[in-house]
């Protein structure tokens, strides 16, 4: 399945991504090369630090190329909010609970995420319960603990 990112997002992660593989690796290596100049790597604290930050932006700059390699860009701007799709904002109130208490969730990749909302996965039991329905409609998924049922009370994008 393609990670479907919005385009501000593809160009966050490109950038990010960009930047790692070229001024992160010659910043990484030039820590590595200092460290070894101060002797014996067995005890060299400096050394197995940059080590080890070396070994994380790779593992980053591995997980960003995935990422990419299989982006699938959704237009988050302007498209239909008739039905939940990826790279929407649902607004959400569970079986139960007052009309003014709502939940807000943008539903798509983890690397969407921003600051005033919460992100969902469209794979999730809730987001795959979502996908397609549309404002009013009420939706059931299995939790944990059981079933919940949600009514969708806005789609925006």
């Amino acid at each position: 399945m393609a990670n479907q990112l919005s385009r501000d997002a593809f160009d966050r992660l490109q950038s990010e991504y960009d930047d790692l593989t070229t001024r992160g690796r010659i910043e990484i290596a030039q820590k590595i090369e200092e460290a070894r100049a101060l002797g014996d790597l067995s005890e060299n604290g400096d050394y197995h630090a940059a080590k080890e930050e070396q070994g994380k932006m790779e593992g980053r700059i591995a997980q960003l190329g995935r990422l990419l390699e299989d982006a699938e860009i959704v237009d988050a701007e302007g498209g239909d909010t008739s039905a939940v799709a990826a790279g929407c904002i649902v607004t959400i109130r569970y079986e139960g609970d007052d009309e003014d208490e709502t939940e807000s969730y943008l539903l798509g990749s983890i690397e969407e995420r921003r600051d005033d909302v919460t992100v969902m996965s469209p794979g999730s039991p809730m987001g795959q319960a979502l996908i397609g329905s549309g404002v009013g409609d009420t939706v059931a998924y299995e939790a944990p603990g059981g079933e919940l049922r949600v009514t969708i009370v806005a789609i925006d994008r």
